[in-house]
């Protein structure tokens, strides 16, 4: 099987490339930006007919999406997010290879969710930010596009490579600094925040399974359970040793700039919120309902959060 992947350098690409190299059945072709990919596309500027072009004469079985952007201002994010998907769609209509095409999608196209509660695929999208609209727009476009695809809503990833910007990259962060000073007290805020995190090797384990079956439409892909983030940084207090005190500051962390990202979005720091109170528009809430992901995709969570931390402490500890 053929299988043309679009953002095999990203945080989440690198995974699925490794996932996807594993399996001898697999030829992979890596297109994107980079130097390293084997075609360099960048879908954000690139036509449908170029792109076609390539399918045409490279013909995969299935063209998997991890490309976009994370952060940044509204018409950035909608050409990253959403434009890019278009190119996709169009190039793969136009295209005689008939690929299957596996999409990327986000736990923030959905918005907030009820305290308690696990957010299957038939609740309404009500995306909190810009980046939750992008996305939300490109599960759109793949969904009317005709195609066979599916479109995987991955909540929040975790494990090695975890961005700096993120909830439990920040609190990594945070904790290295605290013990290379030797300061006995770490401050932090937006610690009541309760996030479905998953690791980045399932999320590729998704992928590759969704890659080999039929199913089509929208999976949500998470753990099944929300975690506390002050639960998780005892944890990574724990792994990483730390024997300081936790204390929460008051208001959850809030953008410096007006344009709200994803989880793993950069420059935050401490303040109370006013128009967007959770830099991922999600709200103070939100759990997957994964029981699609298990019935579809013959897909179970196999890698815990105390391991998901343990190797997101592991490379922060490089650093002291």
């Amino acid at each position: 099987m053929r299988v043309l992947l679009i953002g095999a350098n990203g945080y989440l690409g690198r995974f699925v490339a490794d996932r996807l190299l594993a399996d001898p059945a697999v030829q992979l072709t890596a297109l994107g930006r980079g130097d390293d990919a084997d075609v360099r596309f960048d879908l954000a500027s690139g036509s449908p007919g170029a792109l076609t072009r390539f399918l045409d004469a490279v013909h995969p079985g299935v063209v998997v999406n991890c490309a976009g952007a994370t952060r940044g201002g509204a018409r950035e994010l909608t050409r990253h997010n959403t434009v890019a998907v278009a190119t996709v769609c169009e190039a793969l209509r136009r295209s005689g290879c008939g690929a299957r095409l596996v999409q990327i999608g986000c736990g923030a196209e959905y918005g907030p969710s009820q305290p308690g509660s696990s957010t299957a695929e038939d609740a309404v999208p009500r995306p909190g930010g810009p980046y939750g609209v992008s996305k939300l727009a490109a599960t759109e476009l793949v969904l009317g596009s005709g195609l066979d695809a599916v479109v995987l809503r991955v909540f929040s990833p975790a494990g090695p490579g975890t961005p700096a910007g993120s909830p439990l990259g920040r609190l990594a962060e945070a904790m290295r600094r605290a013990m290379q000073s030797g300061d006995g007290e770490l401050k932090l805020g937006g610690l009541g925040v309760q996030r479905d995190f998953i690791d980045v090797r399932d999320v590729a384990r998704a992928v590759h399974a969704a890659s080999l079956s039929a199913a089509q439409g929208v999976i949500n892909i998470g753990s099944g359970r929300a975690v506390r983030l002050r639960d998780a940084a005892s944890v990574l207090a724990r792994v990483a040793g730390y024997g300081g005190a936790l204390h929460e500051l008051d208001g959850p962390p809030v953008p410096v700039r007006p344009s709200i990202g994803h989880p793993r979005s950069e420059t935050e720091h401490t303040a109370p919120a006013a128009a967007y109170p959770y830099p991922d528009g999600c709200g103070s809430w939100q759990q997957a309902d994964v029981r699609t992901a298990r019935d579809r995709l013959g897909w179970r969570p196999r890698i815990n959060l105390e391991e998901s931390l343990a190797d997101i402490w592991m490379e922060a500890a490089c650093r002291i």
